[in-house]
């Protein structure tokens, strides 16, 4: 496992920002920085391959990162959704536009390293739509000359390679497969035949690599999967899953990310609590109109003091 440097911040605390859906307005940006976080992850899905929702994004004045989803090249990477795009594309191209916008920000398939908190975050396959089948050929081919899981795994573990710092987050639009294939799962299938592991398979792979490398990964975080499930109101996904290696994964699609009570507009974040390179706490949070939480919701405690490293894993509802 990679050691870390005597420099490394002793408290870092992140916010991720779940699947947007459009939804993000200009007081989402004074609430994440009234949260005081040192970083913000974003894991996509900020509209159909919507441009003005990722300015507003790229404006964020915060340190940040972002990964594209499946619904940002949702009239580009399949041949139904060309069908149904609303622009011409002689004229117009959405998806470079939004890429454009982020630069740097945008991590899939890249990396960017934070010399202050002693941590790099690694993107995982941008665009995902999840699953075992290898989709969009085309769309992977042109944009990124990648073809098959293999050769994705071989971009976002060169990506790792690259890192200047032993401390990785990952961050990706879908999450890695072995995290279960209850309907329930972090990745879980919740649609109809039920059940089944819809994680990407070259994310867990890579995660593997780069661990074999000798890196630390303590958090991996994406959304894609919403909380709410499909098949039953009777609960909420699994939302939090723990490795034998100490890695915590995070699935933040809490959606809407922002709802409307009687009185407010509330607006959600997942904020972690990394100590000594380690998780320590996650929380859902909900910002109110003053720019206070108004609601916690913990979703992880770690139960051990940092440095010891449970033998199980564990998992956790979001319910």
């Amino acid at each position: 496992m990679g050691i870390m440097t005597s420099h490394q911040k002793q408290l870092v605390n992140i916010a991720v920002v779940g699947d947007v859906h459009n939804q993000w307005e200009a007081e989402d940006a004074i609430a994440l920085r009234a949260l005081g976080v040192d970083l913000a992850l974003f894991v996509g899905d900020f509209g159909n391959e919507s441009v003005e929702v990722v300015r507003r994004i790229a404006a964020v004045d915060i340190p940040k990162v972002a990964i594209m989803g499946n619904h940002d090249a949702w009239y580009t990477a399949s041949d139904w959704g060309r069908k149904k795009c609303p622009y011409d594309r002689n004229e117009e191209n959405w998806v470079q536009a939004q890429l454009d916008l982020l630069g740097e920000a945008h991590i899939g398939y890249g990396y960017l390293d934070f010399p202050n908190l002693q941590l790099s975050v690694v993107g995982s396959r941008p665009f995902s739509w999840g699953g075992t089948t290898w989709k969009n050929e085309e769309f992977y081919r042109d944009w990124y000359g990648v073809g098959s899981f293999e050769e994705s795994v071989d971009r976002i573990v060169a990506a790792a390679k690259a890192t200047a710092y032993d401390t990785i987050i990952f961050v990706g639009h879908n999450g890695p497969t072995g995290l279960g294939d209850e309907p329930e799962a972090p990745c879980g299938k919740d649609w109809q035949p039920l059940g089944g592991d819809h994680g990407d398979p070259d994310f867990e792979v890579a995660i593997a690599q780069t661990q074999a490398l000798g890196k630390t990964i303590p958090f991996v975080t994406f959304g894609h999967m919403h909380h709410r499930l499909r098949h039953t109101k009777e609960r909420l996904r699994t939302v939090i899953s723990t490795s034998l290696e100490g890695t915590v994964y995070l699935n933040s699609a809490s959606v809407p990310r922002i709802v409307e009570t009687e009185t407010q507009r509330l607006r959600n974040f997942s904020v972690v609590c990394l100590e000594e390179g380690v998780v320590s706490k996650i929380s859902l949070v909900w910002v109110g109109s003053e720019y206070t939480v108004v609601s916690e919701q913990l979703l992880y405690q770690r139960s051990e003091p940092v440095g010891m490293r449970s033998p199980l894993r564990e998992s956790s509802s979001a319910l």
